[in-house]
């Protein structure tokens, strides 16, 4: 069963939520986040993205920044524009995406859940993103954004949340420059509290990482050097915890991730189609944007034209939780069979495009030459994630997209 804690979390007074909330780390770059916190000094970006204050073309990477992010992050706790809660607490988040709102609990997961497999998670993560983070939290000695979680969606944490959202005000509450809605609760009662955490400890079996696999892994690795440092380690102490944001998973809706190509590996347009023509049933859908309508549907935009892609039977196995993929059938059929991208990880012959930015955006890098041709696929449901978690699977690179990103800055839990 899953074991969560309540916390001391280290958040902005309310006038300054908006302005110190930032888009997470790995969604910017270097120079879209200096573009981002220009004119703002209280943004997050100051301690995640610390090589802003520093000069253009500097290695993230690299010591400066790493100290430059701790400096930051005691000045802002000095100027109070990050203050630490008295006593220990849960907290809601939730987000407002196109008249959804999903609804997070947010608390301290246990590393050791994590270790121990209660935690659970569907992708492979890389060493160096992994070590950078857990430098980022070694020297901070927090965690200052959260992972993305979900669990199986239960009707007393459901009744528990839904009584403070309809008799509380939020604490922050404010619309971001994307349009996304971000509205935040504190939970104050201690007995509420308590039913939480026992919620969770007897009723949710495991829980999962929806977005946030290399922030999760260095989180956890961290707590185990502690631990391992620590000759007097008794279990209890903060470190053995970190911070989490856990949506029921009834809240939550994968977008598509998408795949434009720069080449068509020698093959003509009508090459290509010919071959497409032996695992799929292709039909011309024409100039207009066509997005795929169930599992096993594909798009793909060539030559200034849209169409419609139905795998065969007998081309994918439902009965295989990695097999079942739309993203498994289009790298197995397509992609490697007849494009020869082999690795998804490192080719430089494939890019990924979020759904977010619609399939306009697969249309456009095609017509302007940049790529040959693109490939939509339907969204990965939440059952799937959840069946690949629970048998211990790993999906292929680059299958789900959560939206909207959780804001960092909300607030951060401290190892101490």
């Amino acid at each position: 069963m899953a074991i969560i804690k309540p916390f001391k979390g280290v958040r902005p007074p309310m006038e300054l939520a908006e302005k110190v909330a930032a888009r997470p780390y790995d969604v910017l770059n270097s120079a879209e986040a200096r573009v981002e916190a220009e004119g703002n000094p209280y943004t997050l970006l100051h301690i995640t993205k610390a090589e802003i204050d520093l000069e253009p073309g500097i290695d993230e990477h690299t010591e400066p920044v790493y100290q430059k992010s701790v400096d930051n992050y005691k000045m802002f706790k000095d100027k109070n524009w990050l203050v630490q809660d008295e006593k220990e607490k849960y907290y809601i988040y939730a987000q407002t995406m196109d008249g959804r709102t999903q609804y997070g609990l947010v608390a301290a997961a246990s590393t050791q859940d994590y270790l121990d497999g209660v935690i659970k998670k569907h992708e492979l993560t890389r060493p160096e993103k992994e070590e950078d983070r857990m430098i980022n939290v070694r020297r901070n000695n927090a965690n200052i954004e959260p992972v993305f979680f979900t669990y199986p969606a239960n009707d007393k944490i459901d009744a528990i949340v839904n009584d403070i959202i309809r008799d509380e005000e939020p604490v922050y509450d404010f619309t971001a420059d994307e349009g996304f809605g971000h509205h935040f609760w504190v939970i104050e009662d201690d007995a509420t509290i308590a039913e939480i955490t026992r919620i969770f400890k007897e009723e949710i079996p495991a829980t999962y990482v929806a977005d946030g696999h290399h922030r999760t892994a260095a989180a956890a690795r961290v707590g185990l050097e502690k631990k391992e440092n620590n000759p007097n380690h008794t279990g209890e102490e903060e470190y053995n915890y970190f911070l989490a944001v856990h949506f029921p998973d009834d809240q939550l809706q994968i977008i598509d991730y998408n795949r434009v190509v720069k080449d068509l590996n020698g093959m003509t347009p009508s090459e290509l189609m010919e071959k497409l023509n032996e695992s799929f049933v292709v039909e011309e859908m024409g100039t207009e944007i066509y997005k795929p309508e169930e599992l096993h549907q594909f798009s793909m935009y060539l030559e200034g034209k849209w169409y419609k892609m139905t795998a065969k039977e007998g081309t994918y196995d439902d009965n295989d939780p990695i097999g079942v993929l739309d993203v498994t059938i289009l790298s197995n059929l397509v992609l490697d069979k007849l494009l020869d991208i082999k690795d998804l990880r490192t080719s430089k012959r494939i890019d990924f495009v979020g759904g977010i930015r619609g399939l306009g955006e697969l249309s456009k890098r095609v017509d302007s030459g940049e790529m040959a041709a693109a490939f939509a696929l339907y969204p990965v449901s939440m059952q799937q994630l959840i069946d690949i978690a629970d048998t211990g699977n790993i999906m292929p690179p680059k299958t789900t997209w959560f939206e909207p990103k959780l804001r960092s800055g909300l607030v951060i839990h401290e190892l101490d």
